[in-house]
């Protein structure tokens, strides 16, 4: 042991050929399940409720996505995107619609986690950008902490109960059986 940490961990996924463990390994092993369920389910929520509310998914109106990107463009951080996004504001809003679906399904499963979470972190990093960037203190703003949540999926994958694990163990196993 160095300084107090434990040095003989291991990778943390379900398919680690050492086998055994403590209930550290399996905390381990399991520590990115919450985040993964919590963050999948919110933003396929996210991206049905845009898809399903059609006031929300016109160029003008109350609660349209073209009046909302009117109402912040002088206050975010990048009033550039907001006039590209202005151009159609209904395209971009099934843009992101079908973005926050794909980004969740493909976290909820675990397919290509990490492509997933990066773009899972894109989309609420350009929301922080623009729609609340002008959140006062920054913390009223919730995209920067989602930013924030999707990092350690694009940094480790998706670990158990995933499509990626099966893949990766699979593909081991072949390796195996070829020698």
């Amino acid at each position: 042991m160095a300084h107090g940490m434990r040095m003989d961990t291991h990778s943390g996924y379900a398919d680690d050929d050492r086998g055994g463990g403590d209930w550290r390994d399996t905390a381990t092993r399991y520590a990115l399940l919450p985040l993964r369920i919590f963050l999948g389910v919110t933003f396929v929520y996210a991206g049905i409720d845009k898809l399903t509310d059609s006031a929300f998914m016109s160029d003008s109106g109350a609660g349209s996505i073209g009046d909302m990107m009117r109402a912040v463009r002088d206050s975010s951080a990048i009033p550039a995107l907001i006039d590209l996004s202005l151009k159609n504001p209904v395209g971009f809003g099934y843009a992101i619609a079908l973005g926050e679906l794909a980004v969740g399904i493909g976290v909820l499963i675990g397919l290509l986690t990490r492509l997933a979470a990066l773009g899972g972190a894109l989309i609420s990093l350009s929301l922080w950008l623009t729609m609340s960037w002008a959140a006062d203190p920054y913390y009223y703003g919730n995209d920067l902490p989602y930013m924030i949540a999707w990092l350690p999926l694009v940094l480790a994958g998706a670990g158990v109960f995933s499509v990626d694990a099966t893949l990766r163990a699979r593909r081991r196993q072949r390796r195996t059986s070829a020698y």
